[in-house]
């Protein structure tokens, strides 16, 4: 039995190194390489296949950071994490604010994730609310942060993220609503498809409701405080 026990504690030691091996590899890859797929994407696919939905293709074309209006960079920034420029992965401000909040049991849960969390999640870990993931993805972050730059960040995240049921990427999510590449959204739509990432399938482009509608407002107002372009060139975002 306890040889049984050192042998399953040796596969089990090379498994995590191979595996945290591969991840560094591709954290390296992907700092000049454009990323084919992300996990969530995989998840996508396979849930669909499992659910006989043989339709449903999950994939996203890549663009670099040349090929996405500035004005998406923006109004993500300014929808979901205006500290990004400045932290280092993390926004303890905004834990603080969510873990006061969150005390109150009669409010809806509020998350604190930052857009560099997120870019975590979505390519390397699995969708879904779980200590085993969010302590995963706390280890993965800082490591993400010191190897690329908040403008790899960004456009990786961008050409990641689900914009809608089987769109990923804001190229194909440019297309599909606007019929347009993303280098030519405007300010509107782009703070558009920033005012639906907290929940893709919840919330629609196409058919904004009026909860999106106001969430687009808010978030056109935070780009202009913010200072608009000039807020981009300031912390030199979006010219890698």
């Amino acid at each position: 039995m306890q040889k049984i026990v050192f042998r399953l504690g040796h596969w089990l030691k090379r498994i995590i190194i191979s595996l945290l091996s591969l991840w560094l590899f591709s954290v390296i890859i992907f700092k000049f390489v454009p990323v084919p797929f992300s996990a969530v994407m995989v998840e996508r696919q396979l849930s669909a296949w499992i659910n006989f939905n043989f339709s449903y293709v999950s994939h996203s074309t890549w663009v670099n950071e040349k090929q996405i209006s500035p004005y998406v960079y923006l109004a993500v920034i300014a929808s979901e994490d205006q500290n990004f420029p400045h932290h280092w992965g993390f926004d303890l401000d905004a834990i603080e604010r969510a873990y006061k909040h969150n005390l109150d049991d009669k409010r809806p849960v509020r998350g604190a994730s930052t857009i560099s969390q997120q870019t975590v999640k979505n390519l390397w870990l699995w969708d879904g609310r779980s200590w085993l993931r969010k302590g995963i993805e706390t280890v993965m972050t800082p490591v993400m942060e010191v190897m690329w730059s908040k403008t790899r960040i960004l456009t990786i995240y961008l050409n990641i993220a689900e914009f809608g049921e089987g769109v990923f990427g804001v190229e194909e999510a440019a297309n599909k609503f606007f019929n347009k590449p993303a280098s030519k959204l405007s300010r509107e739509e782009s703070a558009l498809l920033a005012a639906v990432l907290p929940n893709p399938h919840r919330f629609s482009v196409k058919k904004p409701s009026s909860y999106v509608l106001k969430r687009q407002a808010w978030i056109l107002n935070q780009m202009n405080l913010l200072g608009d372009r000039n807020y981009l060139k300031n912390n030199q975002i979006g010219e890698d």
